[in-house]
């Protein structure tokens, strides 16, 4: 069993009540918009980290994490990008992806906006954990935690962090 933090849209913000839901953590996925490195790397300090650059990180994210990750964990194939949109609404850069990748859980961040979707289309778990940091339109700070156990995916829960 893996238990996951995930965050996306830290616009350079990090912050005591983030690094605490990451000690509680397994590994953190970070959904892009990262801002400066710190934030990279102060979660690194503490748990294994995956992530991708969004559309306001620099060169040194860009050269650091990837636009898409795909991996598998516990059984369960994630994908995670920035700029993702939603079931019915995707690019056309997405809709391939899904075709390539076929992930049983797809993460995107860039809309500040937390949702948890299924796309029956795409028979996926789609997921965007809001905006953890303090920078944006949004009004609440939020990120998700969930475990992924013989794969499957349980336990999702909301985490509010307060106002920005």
């Amino acid at each position: 069993m893996k238990k996951i933090l995930l965050l996306s849209d830290t616009h350079s913000y990090i912050d005591d009540r983030i690094l605490h839901y990451a000690q509680q953590a397994d590994e953190v996925w970070h959904a892009g918009d990262i801002g400066d490195l710190k934030v990279t790397t102060s979660l690194k300090k503490l748990k294994p980290l995956q992530a991708v650059y969004g559309n306001i990180d620099d060169a040194n994210a860009r050269l650091e994490f990837p636009l898409d990750a795909v991996f598998n964990c516990e059984g369960v194939k994630v994908w995670i990008t920035h700029i993702g949109g939603y079931p019915g609404k995707y690019s056309t850069r997405i809709k391939e992806g899904f075709l390539k990748y076929k992930p049983d859980l797809f993460i995107c961040g860039h809309s500040h906006i937390l949702k948890v979707q299924f796309d029956k289309q795409f028979n996926c778990l789609t997921l965007n954990p809001g905006a953890a940091g303090i920078y944006g339109f949004h009004q609440m700070r939020t990120m998700l935690r969930f475990e992924i156990e013989n794969s499957k995916i349980k336990n999702l829960e909301v985490i509010e962090l307060g106002k920005r």
